[in-house]
Order: structure tokens, then C-alpha cells, then sequence
């Protein structure tokens, strides 16, 4: 599920937040969820990377959002976007910044590297500036890949050793926040060919199944 429990909730109380920003919330809330029940091809996935200057979302900062589409089984480039939140102008400028990467990603299943992470420093950022407490429908290559690749690792992994494992040239340093979702959106490509073959073939069964493997590897 991709919901709000409260449209307007938290530090940022609607009467604090522009106009605008108000309208365009409304906007997104009213938008339609995809059917669960889509197949893979049919359904519009939004990789998303996150930029911080620390570890903790309990000490540190959101800094930086990067989100790519995959749509019908292809990775979009040219649909991609990246939100800077270090040189913002006032609260109304963050504000409406993640208001738009908002209407970017829509509803769209969200599919992460590491979801416990990337939510710990999302979801209180838009509680904070947005005042929305979301439910995001989390679909989590870190527990996912060794859960349908167990013939490559049966163990989580750090990214840049999925890529090697797949071919994908990791490069050398730090990427940049784009070519993260890239390459994230390059393993989500070759995840949901897995998935399929193993009957895993529509968006519930694939959050189930990230779910599942969460559940699973943290409690043993």
C-alpha cells in the first residue's frame, strides 16, 4: 500500500505550508494507485537513492533524492530526476522542492537498496516539511536479490558486489546519486525476469515477497 494516514499531520501544519504546495498535495493524494495485481510490464516502478551527511537518520541529514523509471521493462534515463536539499532558500523553497519529487514519483512502487535506511531518512524529511506520514510500497533489492539470486549469494551483499556479480561495472569511487539509480534500475531489470520465472509476477507478490525476505534474514 502507497497511502497517507493523515493528509496534513506533523511539524508542518497546513496553514503553515504555501498555497501551492497545498494544491499540488491534494493533487497527488487524489492520484490513483496502480492496480496490485499488475504485472511487472505493466506497472510503473520508481528507483530512488538517497544523499545524506551521515549514517543516522536519528543525528544526520536528507540531503539529496535521485529516482529513475522503469516502465514496461525499461530503464528510463531521460525520466529521472534529482532534488538537491543542501542549497534551498527558505522552508517554502524545501518545501516545494519535495513536493515535487512527490508528483515525480507518484505512487509508484518504490524500489530501494535497503528500505529500513533510505525510510529512516525519507519519510521523517516529508513528516517535517510536508506534514505527510506515508506508507510507501517498499520493494527492497537488498533482501531481494539474494532471496531469487541464491545461486550468486545466499547472503545480503553490498551494492557494488551485486553489480560485479551481474557484470555491472561497479566503476571506481564514489557514484554519483543518478548513476546509482541507474545501476540500481539495471538489477531491478534482470530481478524482475528472475521473479517471473519463479511465479512472483505482479506488484503484490513481489512486495510480498520483499517483505517475506526482510522478515526472514532479520529474524534469524
Amino acid at each position: 500500500m502507497f497511502g497517507i494516514k493523515k493528509l496534513f499531520s506533523g511539524a508542518a501544519e497546513a496553514a503553515s505550508l504555501p498555497a501551492d504546495v497545498r494544491a499540488a498535495l491534494t493533487d497527488w493524494q487524489a492520484r490513483v494507485v496502480d492496480d496490485l495485481e499488475s504485472t511487472h510490464f505493466l506497472t510503473r516502478y520508481v528507483v530512488l537513492d538517497i544523499v545524506t551527511d551521515g549514517p543516522d537518520p536519528e543525528r544526520h541529514r536528507l540531503t539529496g533524492l535521485a529516482a529513475t523509471e522503469v516502465h514496461r521493462g525499461v530503464v528510463a534515463p531521460a525520466r529521472s530526476m534529482y532534488l538537491d536539499l543542501l542549497e534551498v532558500a527558505d522552508e517554502e523553497d524545501r518545501a516545494r522542492r519535495l513536493t515535487a519529487f512527490l508528483q515525480f514519483i507518484g505512487k509508484a512502487p518504490l524500489v530501494v537498496f535497503y528500505a529500513a535506511y533510505v525510510g529512516g531518512f525519507l519519510l521523517p524529511a516529508l513528516r517535517q516539511h510536508l506534514g505527510l506520514s506515508l506508507q510507501p510500497r517498499w520493494v527492497d533489492l537488498a533482501w531481494l536479490l539474494p532471496a531469487l539470486f541464491a545461486d550468486k549469494s545466499h547472503q545480503p551483499m553490498p551494492l557494488d558486489d551485486w553489480l560485479q556479480l551481474f557484470g555491472l561495472d561497479p566503476g571506481e569511487g564514489r557514484r554519483s546519486p543518478n548513476e546509482n539509480c541507474l545501476a540500481l534500475a539495471r538489477l531491478f531489470q534482470m530481478l524482475v525476469v528472475r521473479a517471473h520465472s519463479k511465479g512472483v509476477d505482479t506488484v503484490a507478490a513481489l512486495i510480498e515477497e520483499s517483505k517475506a525476505s526482510s522478515h526472514l534474514r532479520r529474524s534469524h
